[in-house]
């Protein structure tokens, strides 16, 4: 590209993007969805929900093998509510934690035995409370079938209490140590806030002008499809952008939430989604070229979905297999994953660069499909 056509490319979309930011801020109701709306949610969405748990991923690190520790812990493989995975170290057992593949440590020290013929025998249990409701019920889950284990044994001795029982439990909760859903909920908004900005109003916002006539009387003039596309994706890209920050600052100040990860990691992603959500936007309204049809299709499609099937407000290993299918083919559920680990756990780089690489994949596909479907002639 010659120097002159470079110039070119850089005052036609400046131009346009100047236009796109004027129509923008006339218009008060896409600035009250843009911004005013994430500011309603993140207040309503910032109390909790309780949901049932069955089969939760438990890890049982059994350091004492001995006849009576097996005794002990028992009652977890009888449970229709737990499915134990035994491992070998806590090593193990934090690692499938860290990666989110158990809910809760079960831990029986080297000396198990020994302190339960004391009447000291202690058993460790460490649950992931990024899901504050989740955990409590986990935790509940666990001490109770302990505790019927330890029943069991009582009724051995013919229903005395016996001297040589669990005398404490240490539990411990992690990744949301106030132990509040708010910490869970408010990742899960941010994700709908960026599909609300991205696709739903994007498309709709786009469809307008293709039901206008507006694009047909660019495509008259010397503008580029691709010029017309950023100068579409910017400003609301800003919009998104501006939203983002408000949540971020929201469940900083407001809820309390701490950030563990990197902020820089946590924007870099959100920009990401964000282009995911703009090229899915794009997408529909050149598709259908009817805000009305571009606007339920939008819901149908992006918000709707980021909403239900994301796990977002349902766990995923909950849902029937097609269902849970359907949830691992959103680029939403990848980014809340993000969001969770980064906002509660930290920086935990396998689950970074594995979830990036596909939304930046679904960014490209997205975009260059927008791009195909918006072409300088006339049907």
């Amino acid at each position: 590209m010659t120097a002159a056509k470079r110039n070119g490319f850089w005052r036609r979309l400046q131009a346009l993007t100047l236009k796109e930011t004027r129509q923008l801020l006339r218009d008060r109701s896409n600035l009250l969805i843009g911004l005013g709306l994430p500011i309603v949610l993140i207040l309503i969405f910032g109390y909790g929900l309780s949901f049932d748990v069955k089969n939760a991923p438990v890890a049982v690190v059994m350091q004492d093998d001995s006849p009576t520790a097996r005794d002990a812990v028992s009652g977890l493989l009888l449970s229709p509510y737990i499915a134990p995975l035994i491992t070998k170290n806590m090593q193990e057992a934090e690692k499938l934690m860290e990666q989110r593949q158990v809910d809760a440590i079960v831990h029986l020290p080297a000396d198990f035995s020994r302190q339960l013929a004391l009447g000291q025998g202690r058993i460790q249990l460490i649950v992931h409370g990024s899901d504050a409701n989740r955990a409590r019920t986990i935790q509940g889950y666990i001490e109770g079938a302990l505790a019927l284990e330890q029943a069991r044994l009582d009724d051995r001795q013919g229903g005395a209490s016996s001297p040589a029982g669990i005398a404490t439990m240490e539990a411990r909760l992690w990744f949301n140590a106030a132990n509040t859903s708010t910490w869970f909920l408010v990742p899960g908004l941010i994700v709908l806030i960026a599909t609300l900005v991205g696709a739903f109003l994007t498309a709709l916002v786009m469809a307008r002008e293709w039901e206008r006539g507006t694009l047909e009387s660019l495509f008259v003039t010397p503008v580029r499809p691709m010029e017309i596309l950023l100068a579409k994706i910017i400003p609301y890209f800003c919009v998104g952008m501006i939203g983002l920050f408000l949540c971020v600052l929201a469940a900083k100040f407001l809820f309390h939430l701490p950030i563990y990860g990197s902020l820089a990691i946590l924007f870099a992603s959100s920009v990401l989604y964000l282009l995911v959500a703009l090229g899915l936007g794009l997408l529909i309204s050149s598709v259908t070229k009817n805000q009305f049809m571009a606007s339920q299709l939008a819901l149908i499609i992006s918000f709707l979905p980021a909403l239900m099937l994301s796990g977002f407000l349902f766990d995923l290993r909950n849902m029937p297999a097609v269902v849970r299918a359907l949830g691992h083919a959103l680029p939403a559920t990848y980014y809340l994953e993000l969001l969770k680990s980064l906002f509660l756990a930290g920086d935990i780089w396998p689950l970074i660069l594995r979830n990036c690489a596909i939304l930046l994949l679904y960014a490209a596909v997205l975009m260059a499909l927008a791009r195909a479907k918006t072409r300088k002639s006339l049907e």
